[in-house]
């Protein structure tokens, strides 16, 4: 029978676990990239680009969204292969350390900071989340019955978290990487069979109960204006991986850390196809989770609880519980870690330049003062998601990076594709006028465009607009 002691007992088993592994791999392993076989890194890659927020909101988006994000997935694959081919190279070629420095290069310091500034709003903004859906979930598993309120669940996260990127290296972040991969799948396979098992049904059949309540659809081909249309979430599945691992830095570091560009890029296109296979299952998952709430007459649960509310059902066995914890717990745990580490470290060499004007003694002391405040920041964001967040958490996610990787995107599109000059002076304004002219735009979309309404292509009209303005602030 689930206690909410079990749900505590399982996060401090997969706590000493990740740690044990970590450290035998570190052993192993030790921090050189070509020590670690290439299936490894593989697997590192597609842990890392599965958190927290799609373990628990992707199968509640079923019901709103049938299984349309598999037309994104399609996006992902291509956008992967785009990196792989294009990125990758660039920052080959330019032997960069921050990927913002290329922005420095091509356009001035400006540029820079301005590149710099806006990865940070987005990590802070989708590391707090990510880090709010999974306190969601452990507070409603154990947390509230062991009288822990939501801001310590949070910061001994944070802390756990933190604590464990920085006791290992390179090598342990990649072998506990592999750790959360199997966690993540076996959670996955797991509970579906428990839930088809209650039912007594199979899959098939459970696809059939599905395909009646309109939860298998996955083409939205004949109203453009509906914002899951096949072409919209194709190119904002494209984009939209291209602007949030392309141009991320945390993300990007694991990739380069591979022993050689040509390994980098079919580590790369490989975690894809893995990647795809996952979150098709976590759909899957979504609607058999759904059909059990039908039979059973059930309504009215918010999206992001529904992989909690399943597992903890009377009747349930135990064991569902601890398989979400662990999977919610894994899906976390590196990341919220990585984004921690990677905003400080971002927001004292980007913005305050302290590698140019302290030592090694007074970058560290200024550093661990960065990160304390980054941290709270972060707790802080959390009841601001828990007050007024509602719907599916992917869908915020998704709709963030939209407006805060659009400049981004725009910005090294340009630098790229074009040989134009940029008056770097130019580029700051430039990039905070092209979100907010799509804000308006969205907002007004109906009453302008004709019922048009706006998805995550958001993105793309977000870029164009960047690279519109950074033409006429350009000259040959």
């Amino acid at each position: 029978m689930f206690t909410p002691l079990i749900s505590l007992a399982a996060v401090a088993a997969y706590v000493v676990l990740l740690f044990v592994v970590a450290r035998l791999g570190a052993n192993r392993g030790g921090n050189t990239p070509s020590k670690h076989p290439r299936w490894l890194i593989t697997a590192a890659m597609v842990s890392a680009s599965i958190t927290g927020i799609t373990f628990i909101s992707l199968p509640g988006s079923v019901a709103t969204d049938a299984l349309s994000y598999l037309q994104m997935c399609l996006g992902f694959v291509i956008a992967y292969v785009v990196i792989a081919y294009w990125l990758i190279p660039l920052y080959y070629r330019h032997n960069v350390t921050s990927l913002y420095e290329y922005l420095e290069r091509r356009f001035g310091i400006r540029s820079h900071k301005t590149g710099a500034w806006f990865f940070l709003i987005s990590k802070v903004l989708s590391a707090a989340l990510r880090l709010f859906v999974v306190s969601l979930v452990l507070q409603q598993l154990m947390c509230d019955a062991l009288g822990i309120p939501l801001w310590l669940t949070a910061s001994l996260f944070i802390a756990i978290a933190w604590y464990y990127t920085h006791r290992g290296g390179l090598s342990s972040v990649i072998w506990g990487d592999l750790v959360k991969t199997l966690c993540m799948a076996a959670c996955v396979a797991l509970s579906m069979l428990f839930v088809l098992r209650s039912l007594d049904i199979s899959f098939v059949e459970a696809l059939r109960r599905g395909s009646e309540q309109g939860l298998t659809r996955i083409l939205f081909l004949d109203d453009i204006n509906h914002p899951r249309h096949f072409l919209k979430l194709l190119l904002s599945g494209i984009f939209l991986v291209v602007a949030t691992t392309g141009l991320d830095q945390d993300l990007m570091q694991r990739v380069l850390s591979s022993d050689s560009l040509r390994s980098a890029q079919r580590n790369m296109v490989l975690s894809s196809l893995f990647q795809t296979v996952l979150l098709a299952l976590l759909l899957l998952l979504g609607v058999v989770f759904y059909i059990y709430l039908d039979a059973n007459a059930i309504s009215d649960i918010r999206p992001d609880n529904l992989f909690a509310f399943v597992s903890t059902r009377e009747g349930m066995p135990a064991v569902l519980s601890v398989l979400l914890v662990l999977g919610v717990v894994s899906a976390t745990f590196s990341s919220v870690g990585g984004s921690l580490t990677a905003l400080a470290i971002s927001f004292s060499v980007d913005i305050l330049g302290a590698r140019q004007h302290l030592d090694d003694k007074g970058f560290t002391k200024l550093y661990r003062v960065v990160l304390l405040g980054m941290a709270m920041v972060m707790v802080a964001l959390v009841f601001a998601f828990d007050r007024w967040g509602s719907g599916s958490s992917i869908n915020i996610f998704y709709a963030m990076s939209s407006y805060t990787f659009g400049p981004l995107l725009g910005m090294f599109a340009f630098g790229a594709l074009t040989q134009r000059k940029v008056r770097d002076g130019w580029v700051p304004a430039v990039a905070l006028l092209s979100p907010a002219i799509c804000l308006l735009l969205d907002h007004f979309s109906e009453q302008l465009f004709g019922g048009y309404q706006f998805g995550f292509e958001i993105l793309l009209l977000n870029a164009g607009l960047t690279m519109l303005g950074l033409f006429l602030a350009s000259k040959r």
